[in-house]
């Protein structure tokens, strides 16, 4: 399907330069002289390279259709990660630079959202929101629960969170898997 330059948002995926590219920024710009454009960052999706594009108004790019399906986490190894899907019992191994950093958020049994392109597995969409246990934060100073002041914590998936004082060891946390920020306590 056929779309502006300036109709590109952060998540769409395009065909431009003989691949597929995920458009990752965007930003607006109107400079002094000339006609305004869009400064996009692209990834390519099969590789992993980044590219910085420029697109006017008056041209058009190809949006590419990705196909999405339901597949359940199984486990990961060095550079793969193998998903099931939960009809047929078929398993799929996925490259985890595809993933990237979000591979951290990944749990045993967990239902994500494989992207495919022409039967080929592209990238993966977690869940909006993930459950963890805080292994390691600080411990409460009397009267700082009164200010809106968060400290930091250790997750048992590794991962550094900024959380209330009120959070302490052991606790269940929700956190958001697009910016990795603190939610609520699970539950």
């Amino acid at each position: 399907m056929k779309i502006n330059g300036n109709a590109i948002r952060p998540g769409n995926v395009i065909e431009h330069k003989g691949g597929l590219w995920r458009a990752m920024r965007i930003q607006h710009t109107q400079p002094g002289k000339g006609g305004a454009y869009l400064q996009v960052e692209l990834r390519n999706l099969r590789d992993g390279s980044k590219l910085n594009e420029r697109f006017r108004s008056s041209e058009t790019v190809e949006r590419a259709r990705l196909e999405q399906r339901d597949y359940q986490y199984l486990f990961m190894d060095e550079n793969m990660i193998t998903f099931m899907d939960t009809e047929s019992y078929e398993q799929i191994n996925i490259n985890r630079e595809l993933v990237g950093d979000d591979a951290v958020y990944l749990q045993d049994g967990m239902m994500v959202q494989v992207e495919f392109h022409e039967e080929e597995p592209l990238g993966v969409i977690l869940p909006e929101h993930v459950t963890l246990e805080v292994t390691e934060t600080e411990p409460t100073v009397k009267g700082q629960t009164a200010a809106s002041s968060y400290k930091p914590a250790i997750l048992n998936n590794g991962m550094r969170c900024m959380v209330p004082p009120f959070v302490d060891v052991g606790e269940r946390i929700v956190v958001a898997t697009a910016e990795g920020a603190y939610v609520k306590r699970a539950d």
